[in-house]
């Protein structure tokens, strides 16, 4: 079986970049905070994936990708985005039953990033809680 591709979505605000705060449904699966992103359907290109993902997952609207770079992510390689969103803001999705448990979404200062890629601050996708 190949893996699956991935996208996910830088969303800079204020000097801040949005995270979304999931937890695994199997028992003593833990906590993390990730990007806003997910798997690539069939058919689908790596833009049309994180602007669906981010309307998904934030309710956001996407007005502007760039493609940024591939990062290693646990289910497969992960194609990174800087995007500009509409106004608004950004609500957490409703529990589907399936994949990670949305618990919440927050915005991390940009200084409190270990990494930068040609001037866009892209924290690791995942950030594991400390249970």
């Amino acid at each position: 079986m190949s893996e699956r591709k991935r996208a996910a979505a830088v969303i800079v605000r204020d000097g801040r970049v949005l995270m979304v705060h999931e937890r695994a449904r199997r028992s003593g699966g833990g906590e993390w905070w990730t990007l806003p992103g997910g798997s690539i359907d069939p058919g689908e290109t790596p833009e049309q994936a994180v602007r669906r993902e981010v309307f998904e997952e934030t309710g956001l609207v996407v007005t502007n990708a760039r493609y940024v770079l591939e990062m290693p992510y646990p289910s497969g390689m992960t194609s990174v985005f800087t995007v500009d969103v509409a106004d608004g803001d950004p609500r957490l999705a409703p529990d589907d039953g399936t994949g990670p448990v949305p618990l919440g979404l927050d915005w991390l200062p940009t200084q409190d990033l270990p990494t930068t890629h040609r001037g866009v601050p892209v924290p690791p996708i995942i950030v594991v809680v400390p249970t």
